[in-house]
């Protein structure tokens, strides 16, 4: 799909497979819509007359041949009723466009929405927003079947028709950010829907490689012979029980000062979790391909950041392996000794991404971060808290959990902050160790997070457990490309900041 932004006087000229209008509850017009209105002699106001679109927000109606009209289709879009949109009534507004042009067959499209106007977000932001949606609308896992069907490519050509010329580089500096983001949760959601067989350790390893050789980007690979070395005992316990040899994957990207600290972005990345020798449920164990949705998380923000040639020094860390029942599998009662020397009794061996995670959580501080924000889909118990709508946030940093969820709302990819306080220690202690690697039954999510705590005491943490946002279950299964869209915000943001301070 390409994009492109232009100034057009007479909406009604414009050769296009589809023109997208909005039309508020009502039946009122939108500037744009009356403009091609008046232009088209009444044709769009002729059409609400019969009674088939009402205006409410997320409602929809397609038309061919509209007359006196050059596009060959009219898309009408509902707008709501007040002219000031929320940002979740627009992101509903962007998937409701996004839905029903990858839906028709038209092969290119004009957006006239150029007045609509949304709380606390800039034009710019919803270029980037729409653009979002469109690509996510069109988006298909086909690549491993032998003759792909219902393919939605939606249109191949979609433009942005604005009346005003000095908006042009403000949109399309939207455009770019949103083609950016959209390229990065592609990467994100190919990785993560590629089934286990073929999504392994090597392979993730294999495509960071290969991401190196497209875009300014630094790739590393440490296999278990150098993770052995180095003492990386927690994580190495955890691949004991796969024939996939772990990998321990580095990227780097630097588009900051070169003395500047980087952010560091850690993601989990296990490719497949059949829990062990604490046996997972059969029932939907195929989901736990998703298990490495955080390490795939960490792909798509280095790929859209460097797409996007953003303004800042990152470091993506994946740890990356499997987790089978096997003789040489771990154990409950185990003791390991990781990175940081810390001894782990694992009481359970289905909590292994915390027991892969702490030791990339001391390998980065190598890096000297200015900031480490890790992301893992670590906790059923953070789903049954949270659902699927936001992800989980706890942080050793009020400022950086702030600007966490100021990022959430603004993308529309929200996540809420849980507490990691002091209290939930004792939940973890071991007579045998110095920290079991489960906490029981209550309060799961905060206690994966305060384990992880226990490795992040020398810089300014985030963890974003996103067990429940990641992907979907039942007939849309799929990977959602979350939590991409929100760290982009986040750096976009932190980016601005620095050159402030």
């Amino acid at each position: 799909m390409q994009f492109s932004t232009r100034v057009t006087p007479n909406p009604a000229k414009i050769k296009t497979g589809c023109i997208v209008v909005g039309v508020y509850s009502g039946r009122r017009l939108s500037p744009e819509a009356e403009a091609l209105d008046r232009t088209s002699r009444g044709a769009i106001t002729k059409l609400l007359q019969q009674g088939d679109l009402n205006g409410k927000l997320g409602t929809a109606l397609l038309h061919h041949q509209p007359s006196r009209i050059s596009a060959e289709r009219l898309l009408m879009v509902g707008l709501g009723k007040n002219k000031t949109l929320s940002r979740a009534d627009f992101q509903k507004l962007a998937r409701t466009i996004g839905n029903k042009l990858s839906n028709c067959q038209a092969k290119s499209a004009s957006l006239l929405i150029e007045s609509i106007s949304v709380d606390a977000t800039t034009n710019q932001q919803c270029a980037a927003q729409l653009v979002r949606a469109l690509l996510t609308s069109t988006y298909r896992f086909n690549e491993l079947k032998s003759k792909p069907k219902g393919t939605s490519k939606g249109p191949g050509r979609v433009a942005f028709c604005i009346s005003q010329r000095d908006q042009v580089n403000t949109i399309r500096k939207g455009v770019r950010l949103g083609e950016a983001i959209g390229k990065g949760m592609k990467l994100s959601k190919d990785l993560a829907n590629r089934p286990g067989n073929i999504c392994t350790p090597t392979h993730l390893a294999d495509e960071a490689e290969a991401l190196a050789e497209k875009l300014p980007v630094k790739t590393s690979i440490l296999d278990e012979a150098q993770m052995e070395e180095l003492g990386m005992g927690a994580l190495l316990s955890v691949s004991r029980g796969s024939r996939q040899p772990a990998k321990l994957i580095v990227m780097e990207y630097q588009g900051g000062d070169k003395d500047a600290a980087p952010v560091a972005l850690v993601g989990k990345g296990l490719t497949f979790d059949a829990g062990g020798i604490s046996l997972k449920p059969a029932a939907s164990m195929d989901e736990m391909k998703y298990d490495m949705c955080g390490g795939a998380t960490v792909f798509g923000v280095l790929k859209a950041a460097a797409e996007q040639k953003l303004g800042v020094n990152l470091v993506g860390i994946v740890p990356s392996s499997e987790n089978l029942p096997d003789g040489q599998a771990n154990k409950p009662g185990d003791i390991v000794t990781s990175l940081s020397g810390q001894t782990i009794e694992i009481l359970n061996t289905d909590a292994e991404g915390r027991l892969i995670l702490c030791d990339a959580l001391t390998y980065v501080e190598r890096f000297n971060p200015a900031i480490v924000i890790d992301i893992a889909t670590l906790t059923g118990a953070c789903m049954v808290a949270l659902g699927k709508h936001a992800s989980g946030l706890f942080s050793n940093d009020d400022k950086l959990a702030e600007d966490l969820l100021a990022a959430g709302e603004r993308s529309g990819d929200r996540v809420w902050r849980l507490p990691v306080w002091p209290e939930y220690d004792a939940q973890l202690k071991s007579r045998f160790a110095d920290i079991a690697n489960i906490g029981g039954r209550y309060a799961g999510a905060v206690t994966a997070a305060c384990f992880l705590g226990r490795f992040t005491g020398s810089y300014r943490w985030a963890h974003l457990d996103i067990a429940g946002t990641a992907w979907n279950s039942g007939i849309l299964k799929g990977a959602t490309g979350r939590p991409v869209p929100l760290l982009m915000e986040y750096l976009t943001q932190y980016i601005a900041d620095q050159k402030a301070a």
